[in-house]
């Protein structure tokens, strides 16, 4: 196995790093790749020094698998020439997301439609990984015709600058302006471009790939995304209309079978899913459960997971296990 992170000095690279670290991911030789400004870089990792190289040279290395974490624009250019090297490529990018061509795959939800010629993977959203992974199983169970979610969403969504700039904010300094407002002490509901429609890309993001993932388009998902000055991890106040009569116990027993989901569900100890005890965490927690008491068989509940994990780094390493558990590269 010889695998490729690209935009591995990056935020979520050195994420990936981690997680790769941490799952003891297998593989025989390991190329960390970064732009221009970064190659020839040094890096200490796992009691191992490497090179940082360019995306020509990893290009021509063949590497196995590519994690891809460096943008839209890098990911358009480059992984069609990782793929066509014989690379699988799993992009955390909303380059490929939607396109009809190519898988968008949360692991535990529908990691078994992945196939050998699947050369260019997508990871999907943050924000819409950790929803998913709650709504596939109920989806499957009861029938899930819509979907209303509000976003809490940490600062380490949109990198390092915005972390460095919230910072600054709280200790009275003048910072580089991530954000078009001010964000510490603040709330902007505004993740990401608006749109002809009104919605941002984020919110559109959410509603896409959550049908998309789901295999069914009479899921309908409407979505308000927005930024928080906090830095663990993203929340989600999500509103859940099923086709059919849902049980609160059963709802619960279905989750707690799911990989990777944990309940936090105690509010008479004040037990519930927080960015704080989420941060570092490759789980997604959900909690926090009622029924809609005004609509028919609908459920309120609040699910957190760290953006930068589960949301990005852990998902796309989980893919990259998944494939090589199935023997998917050749």
């Amino acid at each position: 196995m010889k695998l490729a992170v690209v935009g591995a000095t990056g935020l979520v690279g050195n994420e990936i790093l981690e997680v790769l670290q941490e799952r003891n991911f297998q593989y025989d030789e390991l190329l960390l790749v970064a732009s221009a400004r970064s190659v020839g870089k040094e890096v200490e990792y796992n009691g191992k020094t490497y090179t940082v190289i360019g995306l020509e040279d990893a290009v021509a290395a063949k590497p196995d698998v590519a994690i891809f974490s460096a943008g839209g624009s890098t990911s358009l250019e480059w992984a069609p020439q990782f793929a066509k090297a014989g690379t699988i490529v799993i992009d955390n990018s909303s380059a490929w997301r939607m396109d009809p061509s190519k898988k968008l795959i949360v692991p535990e939800i529908n990691g078994e439609t992945i196939m050998m010629d699947d050369r260019i993977i997508a990871n999907p959203n943050c924000s819409t990984i950790q929803m998913v992974l709650v709504l596939g199983p109920l989806h499957k169970k009861y029938g899930i015709n819509r979907v209303v979610v509000s976003t809490y969403q940490s600062v380490t969504g949109s990198g390092k600058g915005a972390v460095d700039q919230m910072m600054a904010e709280r200790a009275g300094k003048t910072p580089e302006m991530i954000y078009p407002h001010k964000i510490d002490m603040n709330v902007l509901p505004h993740i990401d471009v608006f749109q002809d429609n009104g919605y941002t890309k984020e919110e559109m993001k959410m509603t896409n790939e959550t049908v998309k993932i789901l295999g069914d388009e009479n899921v309908k998902v409407t979505a308000t995304a927005v930024r928080i000055p906090t830095m663990g991890g993203h929340s989600e106040a999500v509103n859940i209309e099923f086709d059919n009569p849902y049980d609160m116990k059963e709802v619960k027993e279905i989750l707690s079978k799911v990989p990777g989901l944990i309940i936090q569900d105690d509010v008479a100890n004040n037990i519930y899913p927080m960015p704080l005890t989420a941060h570092k965490k490759d789980e997604v927690f959900v909690g926090r459960f009622r029924n809609d008491e005004s609509r028919e068989n609908a459920l309120n509940l609040w699910i957190v997971a760290d953006n930068l994990r589960k949301g990005a780094a852990t998902n796309a390493v989980q893919i990259a296990e998944f494939i090589s558990e199935k023997n998917l590269v050749f």
